[in-house]
């Protein structure tokens, strides 16, 4: 079952971009989509995330923040099935 990654970003934001270009290789081939949306253009999402950006969800469920924490993701994605 594909799902769709919700990665919240703002325009000019350096980390943003490289999290975007790492995601959109990562999963790439897994099926999943990626959203980005700018938290500037929402007052809301603004008020909730002010600069803390950028952050990566899986609906309510965060993932990573500032950077892209590759563990989390893959674990996400199903790659860590463990010994």
């Amino acid at each position: 079952m594909s799902k769709t990654l919700t990665l919240y970003t703002r325009a000019g934001c350096p980390l943003c971009e490289d999290m975007a270009a790492h995601l959109h290789e990562l999963i790439a081939e897994s099926g999943h989509g990626l959203q980005s949306v700018d938290v500037d253009a929402d007052p809301a999402l603004k008020a909730r995330f002010g600069w803390d950006v950028p952050l990566l969800f899986d609906g309510d469920t965060e993932i990573c923040r500032h950077q892209l924490d590759l563990p989390a993701l893959q674990e996400w994605l199903g790659l860590n099935s463990g010994p």
